[in-house]
Formats: structure tokens, sequence, C-alpha cells
């Protein structure tokens, strides 16, 4: 769900309009939430409590950093769009790696009980593929009847999530 949001808030800032766009972002969200819950299957137990201490510090800061974005560029007048595409190179990798450090918890956690991995990490990653590509069609749209204030929402969300992981973490939830 959180690639879904994040793909809906992407999705508003007009710069995944094509379906190259769309799909590269979306198989990476699905590619990275299936390879971060084998990740922790492999790592098992022994590094569960080092990564619980900061991987939601982690997702907090590079959502912040891609939200502040969004909505520098949808309060900025003279800009379309963010110039980063958030389809490519190092937004998309922290797009992914923000989103998908629950699913490394969740491969450690599988580990931990002795549950089988590959089938459930290819259902979580088809799974977010899938609504990823909704996401960022939603958003596209949304983005084209509201314009750039669908943009600084877009990136209030994206800076939602990150405090909704720390607040879970934290146990606030």
């Amino acid at each position: 769900m959180d690639a879904f949001a994040v793909s809906l808030g992407v999705g508003t800032s007009g710069q995944a309009r094509d379906l190259r766009s769309r799909f590269r972002m979306a198989f990476h969200f699905g590619i990275f939430q299936s390879l971060m819950t084998l990740l922790g299957w492999l790592l098992g137990s022994t590094i569960a409590n080092f990564i619980n201490d900061f991987d939601h510090w982690v997702a907090l800061a590079l959502l912040s950093y891609v939200g502040v974005t969004m909505i520098r560029s949808g309060l900025n007048k003279t800009s379309d769009r963010i110039t980063a595409d958030p389809s490519r190179g190092r937004t998309l990798v922290m797009l992914c790696v923000a989103t998908s450090l629950d699913a490394l918890a969740v491969g450690l956690s599988m580990a931990m009980i002795h549950a089988p991995v590959v089938m459930p990490s290819l259902v979580i990653g088809l799974v977010c593929m899938t609504l990823s590509g909704i996401g960022l069609v939603t958003g596209t749209h949304l983005g084209e009847v509201f314009g750039k204030r669908m943009e600084v929402l877009g990136g209030i969300i994206l800076i939602g999530i990150g405090l909704e992981i720390v607040a879970s973490h934290l146990g606030l939830f």
C-alpha cells in the first residue's frame, strides 16, 4: 500500500505519463518488494535488531526528500513539474528502497518462523506492481484534472507515509 500511495503521488506530478515510464516504475516497485523480502529471509534473524533501529528513519528521509521536491515544484509558478524523472535513476531507487524496507522486515520475520519465501515474495511483487500501476494511472488523471495542487498533495502524502512508518515503528499506532 505504501508503493500504491507513492505511485499515486508521483502520478500527480505528470512525469510518468507514457506507458513505458509507468511500467518501469511499477515494475521496479514490484521487483524491490520481492527482492527485499527474499533478502530479508536470506539474512535471517542475525541482523533483525540492527535494521529495526533505523529502517523507519531511512524511509522517512527518502520519502520526505521526494515529497518536499514535489511540494516545491507544485508551489513554483514557473515550473510545470518536478525536474527529476521519478521513473529513472536516483529518484526511482530512493522511492523503491523507501517503500520496500518493510518487505525486508517481512522476509526477516518469515525466516524466524521458518516459513517458505519464494511464492510469497513473488505474490508480494506482483501485487505491488499491479497496485503501483493503478496508482500511477489514477494519479496522472487526478493531476490532469486538478493540476499543480495535486502535486503538492502528492508531496504531502509522501511525507505522511514516511511519518506513518516512523510512528508505527515507535508504537504510536
